[in-house]
Order: structure tokens, then C-alpha cells, then sequence
């Protein structure tokens, strides 16, 4: 009993108090900005105001579980991230920005809020890393707005971080109490994830230098 209101307390120190009472949201926007500068500051990452906007852009836009389909058709026909990733080279230059935008956003909401569920599957985690950040590198290049181009720029080479982030996000926003060691571990080993080394200290698995030693 003690545990559990010690958790809750933590819970309500880490993101708004309204996450946990989704009815009383009246429009998810400022509700998303909230989270995201929130779980900025606990994770300790320093961007800019355009990438923090972006990323309640991302949040939003994922609310809606059809967005997930890259080419917006039934589950059973949806294209894979690499199919996408090929198609892009062969489109007319708004189609390609659009396409590579929607790989990339799509390979980072995923293995932020469902990271964990890919170290099962034979595509895993460093599937979406790659292509998500290669995505986002190819439209940093391509993007002739410079605010715009750095915030591509800025989600490719800290896509961990990002991803990370999300993971967060992902783990207070559902309460997660089934945070298993062994699927933390997976994840740190192959991903070099900074959130869950954090973790695996807090418990005990590892110490600073063993983690460090161990991702060398």
C-alpha cells in the first residue's frame, strides 16, 4: 500500500496531473505540449522550440491509430517501412518529402511507444532507428525552410534520445507497472538506450561503470 502511493505520488511528479484523467481533457493540444515539456525537462534534453512543437504535432497526429497505416489502407495491404523508404526515391519531389516525413515520424512514434514489443518480432527496434533516422536525414538535406530543415536535422541525429523520450511518454502516460528487466536489458544491449540504463540502475542490474563497459 505504502509502495503504491509512493508510485503514484512519483507518477504525478513526472506529468500533468490531467494525464490521469483523460475525460477531463478538453482539447489535446495544450495537453500534449504539457507532457512533452514536462518529459523534456525530466529526461534532461535540451531542443528547440520548433522540434518540441513538432513533436506535439507527432503525439496529435498518432492519437488517431488509422495514421499508423503508411499508405492509409486496411492493415493487411499496409507497406512496410522499407517499401516506403524505396518508393520514395522513384516519386515527384513533394510526394518523396511527404512519404519521407511519414516514414520517419512513423518509425519514431513506434519504437517509442512500442519499442519494447519489437525486440520480439524478427524485424526488431534497429530497423526503425535506421530507416527512421535516415529518413529524417534525407528531408533535413531536401527542406528549403532552415528552421524546418534543422528540426529534420535535429530528429536524425538524436532519433535515440527522441525515441527515448516517447518511451517515457509511452510509460507514464499507461501506467506501466510491468517494466520487465529482462525486455530493459534487451532493449539497452541493443539499442544503447540512455532511458533504460537509467532503469536498470535504479534497480540494482547495473552500475555506471558496468553499463558503460557493457555497451562498449
Amino acid at each position: 500500500m505504502g509502495r503504491d502511493h509512493k508510485d503514484k505520488n512519483n507518477l504525478h511528479q513526472t506529468i500533468p496531473d490531467n494525464a490521469c484523467h483523460p475525460e477531463i481533457i478538453s482539447s489535446p493540444r495544450p495537453f500534449f505540449t504539457e507532457v512533452i515539456s514536462t518529459s523534456l525537462q525530466k529526461r534532461k534534453i535540451e531542443t528547440s522550440n520548433q522540434t518540441k512543437f513538432y513533436l506535439v504535432d507527432l503525439l496529435e497526429h498518432y492519437m488517431f491509430a488509422a495514421n499508423l497505416f503508411l499508405n492509409n489502407e486496411a492493415p493487411q495491404r499496409n507497406q512496410t517501412l522499407a517499401e516506403t523508404y524505396l518508393q520514395s526515391f522513384s516519386a515527384e519531389p513533394s510526394m518523396r518529402m511527404e512519404l519521407l516525413k511519414k516514414l520517419g515520424d512513423t518509425a519514431l512514434y513506434v519504437s517509442g511507444f512500442f519499442g519494447d514489443s519489437l525486440q520480439k518480432k524478427i524485424i526488431d527496434i534497429d530497423y526503425y532507428v535506421d530507416i527512421g533516422g535516415s529518413a529524417y536525414n534525407l528531408l533535413s538535406r531536401a527542406t528549403e525552410n532552415h528552421l524546418t530543415a534543422q528540426v529534420f536535422n535535429d530528429l536524425s541525429s538524436r532519433f535515440l534520445d527522441y525515441m527515448d523520450l516517447l518511451t517515457h511518454i509511452s510509460q507514464q502516460l499507461l501506467i506501466q507497472s510491468n517494466q520487465d528487466i529482462l525486455r530493459l536489458y534487451d532493449r539497452f544491449l541493443s539499442t544503447g538506450s540512455k532511458l533504460a540504463q537509467e532503469q536498470l540502475i535504479e534497480r540494482g542490474v547495473l552500475t555506471t561503470k558496468s553499463a558503460n563497459k557493457t555497451h562498449q
